[in-house]
Parts: C-alpha cells; sequence; structure tokens
C-alpha cells in the first residue's frame, strides 16, 4: 500500500533530470542565437565603417585635387588684381602729369610758350577708356584702330605708352605678332620708366615664342628679369625660364 503512494513521488523524481536538460538545451539555443545576433551587427557595423573610410579617403583626394586647382586660379587672380592696381596707379599719375602739363604757360610777352592747340583733356581720356572698353569686350580689331587712332591724335599724351602696350596686345590676339612685336619694343624703348614697360617686354616675348623664335624669347625674358626684377611681369619670366632647364 505504501508503495503504491510512493510510486507517482518516484515517476515525478524521474522526470525532473529530463525536464531539466531539456531547459538546459533551449537556454544555450537562446544564448547561440543571441550571440549570432551580435557578431552579425558587429561585423555589419565593421562593414559600414570601412565603406566610410574609404569613401572618406575618396572625398579627401578629391578635396586635395580641388584645393590644388583653387591655389592656380588664386595666383592667376593675384597676378591680375598687381597688374590692375598698377595700371589704376598709372592711370592716375599720367591724369596728374597731363592736367600739370596743360596749365597755361606764358612766355616773356605774355603769350603762351606751346603754339600748339590744345588738347580737350575730358576727349582724351573719353577717347582712351573707349578703346579699352573695346579690347576688354573682346572685340580686338575694332580696339586697335580705335589705339592707332588715339596714338595719331593725341602724340604727347601721357596716356601714348598704355596705348602702345594695348594696340600690340591687339595685334598680338589678331595673330599678327610681328606688328605686335614693333609696338612692344617700341614702349620698351621709348618709355623704359613706364610701369607697362615691363608687361611690354613680356609680350615682346611671347611674340618671339609664338613666331618661333624660342632662343629671342629667352634672351627678351632674361633682360626683363635683370631690368625689372620687382616687377609682376618678371615673376612670369622667372617661371617661364625655370621651366626651359
Amino acid at each position: 500500500m505504501r508503495i503504491r503512494r510512493l510510486l507517482p513521488l518516484l515517476v515525478l523524481v524521474a522526470a525532473l533530470p529530463a525536464r531539466g536538460a531539456l531547459f538546459d538545451d533551449e537556454e544555450a539555443r537562446k544564448r547561440v542565437e543571441a550571440l549570432r545576433a551580435e557578431v552579425t551587427a558587429r561585423m555589419e557595423k565593421l562593414e559600414a565603417a570601412s565603406r566610410g573610410q574609404i569613401e572618406l579617403a575618396n572625398q579627401i583626394e578629391a578635396l586635395k585635387a580641388e584645393v590644388a586647382k583653387l591655389r592656380g586660379q588664386v595666383e592667376v587672380l593675384t597676378y591680375e588684381i598687381e597688374s590692375t592696381q598698377k595700371r589704376q596707379k598709372d592711370f592716375y599719375v599720367d591724369l596728374d602729369n597731363r592736367l600739370r602739363k596743360l596749365e597755361p604757360q606764358a612766355g616773356a610777352e605774355g603769350k603762351p610758350a606751346d603754339a600748339r592747340p590744345a588738347v580737350d583733356p575730358a576727349a582724351e581720356t573719353r577717347d582712351y577708356e573707349a578703346a579699352l572698353n573695346l579690347f576688354k569686350a573682346g572685340k580686338h580689331k575694332d580696339a586697335l584702330a580705335a589705339f592707332l587712332a588715339f596714338i595719331k591724335a593725341y602724340p604727347a599724351s601721357p596716356f601714348l605708352p598704355s596705348a602702345h602696350y594695348w594696340a600690340g596686345s591687339a595685334h598680338y590676339q589678331l595673330g599678327e605678332y610681328k606688328k605686335a612685336m614693333e609696338l612692344f619694343a617700341k614702349l620698351a624703348a621709348t618709355w623704359p620708366d613706364d610701369a607697362k614697360a615691363p608687361d611690354a617686354l613680356l609680350g615682346q616675348a611671347n611674340c618671339q615664342q609664338e613666331s618661333g623664335d624660342a632662343r629671342g624669347a629667352r634672351k627678351t625674358l632674361e633682360a626683363l628679369v635683370a631690368k625689372y626684377p620687382a616687377s609682376a611681369a618678371a615673376t612670369v619670366a622667372k617661371q617661364r625660364l625655370a621651366k626651359r632647364r
């Protein structure tokens, strides 16, 4: 009788280890799945980070190339700004000199010492600026005609060196290198102290190079550097000479 009462208890005790084993296997599977999910998530993060590093490296290289390009543009703009500032300074200096020359000068009898007809300063400045605006607009043929007419109409103008320079530049743009060279050479020889003289020598070297006279171009660049070492044109000449060594 006692054995019958204990039988259910014995069956329950025998079943306990099996249930415990089943519970342990389920828990282990859950942990394995959790670890697998964690490893997968970490791998995905690593792959994403790797892709991000590659994209960042590509962006850095692109930025380096852009910076190099911008540096080149800055150098060009700096030269253009310096040239523009010098032209403006020359313009006001020439204008002041021209106004001084136009002041009435009386001779011993109270008559003007110079019998030449007076030049209208406003017309002179207007004609020069009109020719220069044509050049800036890319109308080189019209600009050339305007500057040549200016040179003829105002032979004593303080703008004469600049007029020669822009006329030579117009010839150069039209591919007329020999005529351009003549005007550049005349400017450098006639007005060596003018602010345009260094630019004229650089323009002369350009014409010689375009005409196939590399040796002559080199000599002109060397003369430019020797005579006007502090000019912006000399800086360009030095760079070109360095490349030819």
